[in-house]
């Protein structure tokens, strides 16, 4: 019996160890760089793949991070992260064999971090032990997604109110230049009932980072956020890559149980840097010069948000309307997939009215199934006395409305100071859910309309 034991240890011992020599990689190929044009590399390396992470060697020891994008007869195209200074003819290319993976754990909070998960802000990482995370995921499957029943507290009075949303949701946020996107972002961050909020800024003017933080955020927004930066200076498949490295720290803390909230801004950047790596590896323009894929792949990422069976991302997508535009193709393709639609009006702004939400415009897809009787026909009351007063603005401004004339239009009139006080909110204030249903219901309490 002891003869036969050992025997059967030996056997394990020797089975164990060649399962270790055979995942451990005893020696490892290093290609050259054949040309450069660009920030595209052309490689002579065998075994590479696409979305493989390369490491390029320069003359003064520098290793130059690139991505694997395409390839051209033998040679594989790749794309550089960053900067191509001190990369020559035959420079040796090494490759990581995976993508980009960036470590997690809640050393990340307070934090912000390059796409990379390298940190920017002049203070180390503590990632000992900690596990180092692919950002290409793909999303949860149909039927593992729990169905969205709670809602969600921005702690904004004018989207809790009547553009509730859930936990698990995901909106986009539309909007012009200047109508006050990145001090709303801040304002749910800050006031939100998520456990974590993760901020994706692409594209930044880099001036705009720090006030982004100090004015915005906050000490207490900070406290439980992971800002995820790339700004516009940078390379596009960086600022490309930020998305998917915000959505990434998310999943993370939702499998962690959490309640976490993704902030974007902006997806229109992260196109347009999609857009830059689309065309430098040859693929054909569409509408705007964008290239078929960046639309897939849209798809593919807003669809990594939303609930799992652990927990939840409830996200914002902001998009940036060129001009005011909104027949911009990725204006319409953020709305076609998204689950409701704010929108920030210029207008509105002009008038000193803050956040500037045009809420007759805009709508949450799922307001209606996560909200009680009560708190629904208190947010349709309110939405008609809007509409009937925009309706008749202006008769009313020239004064050719005879008060009298039509009941319902007089009660809109005698209720716009007090819906106008009710949706404008300062930065600075901190309002609860609650609070907000319950002011809703009894200002709509006696009108009949």
């Amino acid at each position: 019996m002891l003869e036969q034991s050992r025997e059967k240890s030996i056997e394990f011992v020797k089975k164990q160890a060649f399962e270790i020599i055979n995942s451990t990689k005893l020696f490892s190929y290093k290609g050259s760089v054949s040309k450069l044009l660009g920030l595209t590399v052309e490689v002579k390396l065998p075994g590479l793949k696409i979305g493989d992470l390369c490491f390029i060697e320069t003359a003064e020891g520098e290793r130059k991070p690139a991505e694997v994008v395409a390839f051209k007869g033998e040679n594989a195209q790749l794309l550089l992260l960053y900067d191509g200074a001190g990369i020559g003819q035959g420079s040796l290319v090494e490759t990581t064999g995976t993508s980009i993976k960036i470590p997690m754990g809640d050393f990340l909070l307070g934090r912000l971090i390059s796409p990379l998960g390298e940190p920017i802000d002049g203070k180390p990482l503590d990632t000992r032990g900690a596990p180092y995370v692919s950002i290409e995921n793909p999303p949860p499957g149909a039927f593992d997604r729990p169905i969205i029943k709670t809602m969600f507290s921005t702690g904004v009075r004018a989207i809790d109110s009547v553009l509730t949303l859930g936990a698990g949701q995901r909106m986009g946020l539309f909007a012009g230049s200047g109508v006050g996107k990145s001090t709303m972002l801040g304002m749910i961050a800050r006031n939100s009932d998520a456990d974590v909020n993760v901020v994706a800024l692409i594209g930044e003017r880099g001036r705009e980072v720090k006030e982004f933080i100090e004015n915005s955020l906050g000490e207490e927004g900070m406290k439980k956020s992971v800002i995820v930066c790339s700004t516009g200076d940078q390379p596009p498949l960086i600022r490309q890559k930020c998305l998917l490295s915000a959505t990434a720290v998310c999943e993370y803390f939702r499998d962690q149980g959490k309640k976490v909230f993704l902030m974007t801004d902006t997806v229109t950047r992260c196109a347009m840097a999609g857009r830059e790596v689309g065309l430098s590896v040859g693929e054909p323009p569409t509408i705007k010069g964008y290239p078929p894929s960046i639309f897939s792949w849209l798809q593919k990422v807003l669809e990594r948000s939303g609930n799992s069976p652990r927990g939840s991302i409830t996200a914002l997508y902001t998009v940036l309307m060129e001009g005011d535009d909104i027949n911009d193709p990725v204006v319409d393709t953020v709305r076609g997939i998204v689950d409701g639609h704010i929108f920030l009006s210029r207008k509105i702004a002009e008038m000193n009215h803050y956040p500037a939400i045009d809420i007759l415009g805009s709508v949450s897809r799922l307001f209606t199934e996560i909200v009680t009787e009560e708190h629904k026909q208190a947010a349709y009351k309110l939405r008609k006395l809007m509409a009937l007063y925009r309706e008749n603005k202006d008769l009313i401004d020239v004064g050719m409305y005879n008060p009298g004339s039509n009941p319902k239009l007089d009660i809109a009139i005698e209720l716009m100071p007090q819906i106008n006080g009710f949706l404008q909110q300062r930065t600075a204030d901190s309002v609860t859910m609650e609070n907000t249903i319950s002011t809703l219901i009894s200002m709509m309490k006696d009108v009949d309309i």
